[in-house]
Formats: structure tokens, C-alpha cells, sequence
């Protein structure tokens, strides 16, 4: 059975375990769950970009933030079913859609339904991150057919006020708790390297592994430090602007160990990792990826480069449904 109750001190030792003991024990449980050589591939488009009234610290979208981009209205319908497909064409399992808003508008919503079911009508997994949710949106998108609703907690409950001051911890708990009850997939993660400390990703980590139930995906991001963004200015130039490679296998690991049937997503920073730093987040238990040349903002590895590194490690797409999707059945 899933355990829910992790306590920090377990999840603590975890972190603290000589490196291949933890890879060791993190394969172990992969393994269980998971077919080892298969790696999910996730498209992630922009369909709203810029002008969020949120402060979050990282987020070049933020209004607060002085990163130079510059606000844009909703896309079209047809214009994301094409990049879908596009998407699709290039081996993506699923499609996953981002607006930069603190809540969604209920005159967005027709809109919105409309690319979740043309997205799903091509037989791609749908995502959407839209902000904080309202029951009854959760419930027109669950309608929709929506598959998956995105909702990182970020950080720790202790570092959260650090690095947004918009909104709560709780506010993002009681958007996840309107998802589940709509009977949408929760992806939830977060961002490390924005200067927390270890105890901070321990903090992470036992706030997602002892939610009612985990997570189906679990993006695991480093902080992109984007120039005009709080954090990004703040860490520039710092030992604190990049985290350890290790550190971050680590926490990779015991996502992985400490929530076992769940996709773990290595998510934004991977364009800038090394081709053996990713290679060892496989190992320790990753086994999705957001795949073309850009993510919201933020560059990415690109298909051509995730094609050399698959072929490399003997990687293939992921075709079949996730663990936890398939008991729920």
C-alpha cells in the first residue's frame, strides 16, 4: 500500500543516505512500478503569456517583474489545436497548456473547454495550468474531459512566503483539494535552487508525499534565474544560482522513493544540465519530460537533442498509461 504518513525525519534520512545507497534504494522502487527504459514525453505551449497579478519570484510572467516580456492575450483555439498536433506529430504522450493568470475568467472558460476537447479528440493526454481554480471551474473542466490540472506548491509551507506574497500555501492546497474533487489528475512539484535550504526540500517533498493521495505527476524544476525577476536578480552571479547536481538527483531520488507509482517530471533547468546529470535523474527515478525547443518562457533541450540523449542512454517514449491512472481504473 502508498504510504501517505512520511514524517520530515523519515524523508530527512532519505536525503542524508550515502549517494548510491539512495540511487539504489530509488531504482528499487522505480523499477516496481515502472518500466525502467521508458521515459514519458510532455509538450508544454504558452497559451496565455505575461501580465499575471501574481508576485512570484521566479516567474518572468509575473507583472511585478521587470523581465521585458510583454503581455498577450489568449490564444486562438485553432492556433494551440495546431501546435497540438505538431506536438503530437513529434512523439508528445501528452499536451499540457499554460495561461498566466491568478485565476481564470468565466468569459476564458468557453475557450478553454474547447482546447481541452480538441486536444483530446486527437487522442493526446490534456494539462492545464491556469491559476487558482473555483469548484465549479474544476468541474466544467472535468466535464471538458480535462485529464491532468497543474498546481505546483512551489517550495516548503516555512519558505513559501519568500517567494510569493499573493497568495497562500492554502490557497494552493484548496485549488488541489477542487481539482481531486472534480475527479481531475493532479500534477503538482515545484522549483529547487531558489536559494532554500536542505531542510526547505525536505519540507517539499513531505508536503506532496502526505497529501490524501500523491500526486499522478510530480515536476521536479531548477530555477531558471530569469534577469528582471526577484529571485533571478537576487541569485545572479551567486553559488546559489545554480543547485548542486547532486543535490538535485537527490531530490529527485526521494520524490521518487517517497512517492512511488507517481510520474516524477524533470521539468524546467534540464537545458542547462549535463547529459550525465540528466542521465542520473533517469536513474534515480525520473521518467517524464517536457520536450521541445521552449517551455512557458524559458528554453529547453529541443526534440533533436532529447532524440541523441534517448538513443544514448537506450530511452524510449513512453506510449502506455500511467501507474497510478491504471489502478484507479
Amino acid at each position: 500500500m502508498t504510504r501517505t504518513d512520511w514524517t520530515r525525519a523519515e524523508i530527512a534520512a532519505l536525503f542524508d543516505l550515502p549517494f548510491e545507497e539512495l540511487m539504489y534504494q530509488a531504482q528499487t522502487v522505480h523499477r516496481t512500478h515502472h518500466a525502467p527504459s521508458e521515459v514519458q514525453l510532455c509538450t508544454l505551449l504558452s497559451i496565455k503569456t505575461g501580465g499575471c497579478p501574481e508576485d512570484c519570484g521566479y516567474c518572468s510572467q509575473s507583472a511585478s517583474s521587470d523581465s521585458g516580456l510583454k503581455a498577450a492575450k489568449l490564444m486562438d483555439v485553432d492556433a494551440v489545436l495546431a501546435d497540438a498536433a505538431e506536438a503530437k506529430a513529434a512523439g508528445s504522450q501528452r499536451f499540457c497548456m499554460g495561461a498566466a493568470w491568478r485565476n481564470p475568467k468565466e468569459r476564458d472558460m468557453p475557450a478553454i473547454v474547447a482546447m481541452v476537447e480538441g486536444v483530446r479528440s486527437m487522442g493526446m493526454e490534456t494539462c492545464m495550468t491556469l491559476g487558482m481554480l473555483q469548484p465549479e471551474q474544476a468541474r466544467q473542466l472535468a466535464a471538458a474531459g480535462l485529464d491532468y490540472y497543474n498546481h505546483n506548491i512551489d517550495t516548503s509551507p516555512e519558505n513559501y512566503g519568500n517567494v510569493i506574497t499573493t497568495r497562500t500555501f492554502q490557497d494552493r492546497l484548496d485549488t488541489l483539494e477542487n481539482v481531486r474533487s472534480a475527479g481531475i489528475n493532479v500534477c503538482c512539484g515545484g522549483i529547487v535552487g531558489m536559494g532554500e535550504t536542505r531542510a526547505d526540500r525536505v519540507g517539499f517533498v513531505h508536503a506532496l508525499a502526505t497529501l490524501p493521495r500523491h500526486p499522478e505527476s510530480v515536476p521536479v524544476n531548477a530555477l531558471v534565474p530569469v534577469k528582471g525577476t526577484p529571485l533571478g536578480d537576487m541569485l545572479a552571479g551567486t553559488p546559489m544560482a545554480q543547485i548542486d547536481d547532486i543535490e538535485f538527483v537527490r531530490t529527485v531520488a526521494v520524490a521518487r522513493i517517497t512517492m512511488p507509482m507517481s510520474m516524477v517530471r524533470l521539468s524546467a533547468g534540464r537545458e542547462s544540465m549535463s547529459e550525465a546529470t540528466q542521465a542520473l535523474c533517469f536513474m534515480a527515478g525520473a521518467n517524464s519530460i517536457f520536450t521541445g525547443d521552449k517551455l512557458l518562457t524559458t528554453g529547453n533541450a529541443g526534440d533533436s537533442a532529447d532524440a541523441a540523449l534517448f538513443a544514448k542512454l537506450g530511452l524510449t517514449p513512453m506510449e502506455s498509461a500511467e501507474p497510478m491512472r491504471v489502478a484507479a481504473e
